[in-house]
């Protein structure tokens, strides 16, 4: 017991106050009275507040299952959640909501479901996901980690639907270290009542694809395969629009192949080839997982003319991709070609030269031998007459090799 909560006593203003026999502490032996001074106007305050803030606290940290509460910012605990909604009849209910609530809300309404949206997750964070929705362990470990390729699988009653993802890269020049193209993937698990989205790397990002979909209330009201619909129409737009890009720099690389003055170095153009097989393992493999769903007897009738629009335009984006890998072979070899023939041309040019060279060899090494009865050494015109020889040579030849194109 504290002081100021002993029996008996009281505060006093101005004097002074002795303890009694009863509250005196005694430790073998008798001891002095202990007197406190109390502080006119101050020690009524403390002693009525102060124990009631210190008791409140003794008492909180005594209860281990009690909590500090935290005040409520409106956001997601973990950074992994870009978004979390519940949808009814084709629109979004109102407010923030946490996975663990949104799916209590979606099974108290008939025909809701929850999107919840991810990037790069935990394998914590999924595990209490997987607790929520009610997902198997597999799922949850192909998840987690990306770089997986297209493909379209049920496992349970939940339907796991992977698509790589594409962004161009702006750069000024193509050289022999440009990136052109970042993939990534997102992994789509679609199950009765929820749809979960799980983006890996940088493209690809679904923010607008939600918001895209949230203004078609009708589209929307046709349940999480309408959220797999809109992805896939997103990476396919991706794919067209990546594909564009690609084509304005084959068009430029294809430009400057035979220029004389700027014609790329062979180390440029297998980067971009580099580049293009990338691309070309994003967008090649979705047909088959494509062609999959549309036999998936869970998909609603009415959106499967959707799906079917969204395989024809892919199947346009494969032609484009393999057009590509044709043009940049076609590109490669040319070059490849156009340098043996610089390399013959400057052969010819090294041999042309040496001719020339050669006369003149020639003809000074033959007066220069120095034998006794050489008749041109006596002549009078003889050096000028052996500088007239080496030039005209000279001049012979080099018309010659110029006229046949090895000058």
């Amino acid at each position: 017991m504290l002081w100021w909560q002993r029996k008996g006593a009281e505060p006093t203003h101005g004097g002074k106050q002795n303890a009694t026999p009863e509250d005196e502490p005694t430790r073998g032996g008798k001891q002095q009275a202990i007197q406190r001074k109390a502080t006119p106007g101050i020690q009524p305050a403390l002693t009525d507040l102060l124990p009631r803030a210190l008791g409140r606290l003794v008492e909180g940290l005594g209860r281990p299952g009690r909590a500090l509460a935290q005040p409520s910012t409106g956001h997601h605990p973990d950074a992994a959640v870009v978004d979390c909604a519940v949808y009814l009849q084709g629109a979004r209910r109102p407010g923030p909501v946490h996975y663990s609530q949104a799916v209590r809300q979606a099974q108290r309404h008939r025909g809701a479901f929850v999107w919840l949206g991810l990037h790069e997750p935990s394998a914590a964070t999924m595990n209490s996901i997987a607790a929520a929705f009610g997902l198997h362990e597999l799922t949850v470990e192909q998840a987690v980690v990306g770089g997986h390729r297209p493909v379209a699988e049920q496992i349970g009653e939940v339907v796991r639907l992977v698509l790589r993802t594409a962004r161009y890269v702006e750069h000024e020049e193509l050289t022999e270290t440009s990136e052109v193209v970042d993939t990534g993937d997102v992994t789509v698990l679609v199950g009765p009542w929820f749809v979960i989205s799980v983006r890996h790397g940088a493209a690809g990002a679904l923010a607008e694809v939600r918001k895209d979909l949230e203004e078609r209330s009708s589209l929307l009201a046709e349940g999480p395969w309408s959220v797999a619909y809109a992805v896939c129409n997103r990476m396919v737009d991706l794919y067209l629009e990546v594909a564009g890009h690609v084509e304005r720099d084959m068009e430029r690389l294809e430009e400057t192949a035979f220029s004389a003055d700027e014609s790329p170095g062979i180390a440029q153009i297998y980067q971009l080839k580099r580049e293009m097989v990338e691309f070309k393992r994003a967008v090649l493999p979705l047909q088959e997982p494509l062609n999959r769903l549309l036999d998936h007897a869970s998909i609603p009738a009415d959106l499967r003319p959707y799906f079917v629009d969204v395989r024809g335009r892919l199947a346009r984006a494969v032609d484009r991709v393999a057009g590509f890998d044709d043009l940049l072979n076609s590109i490669l070899q040319a070059r490849l070609a156009q340098v043996s023939v610089d390399q013959n041309n400057d052969m010819r040019k090294i041999a042309s030269w040496a001719a020339i060279a050669a006369v003149q060899t020639a003809i000074a090494g033959i007066y220069g031998m120095n034998f006794e009865h050489m008749p041109e050494l006596k002549w009078k015109y003889g050096y000028a007459g052996v500088w007239l020889l080496m030039i005209s040579a000279s001049v012979i030849l080099y018309r010659r090799l110029k006229k046949v194109g090895w000058l």
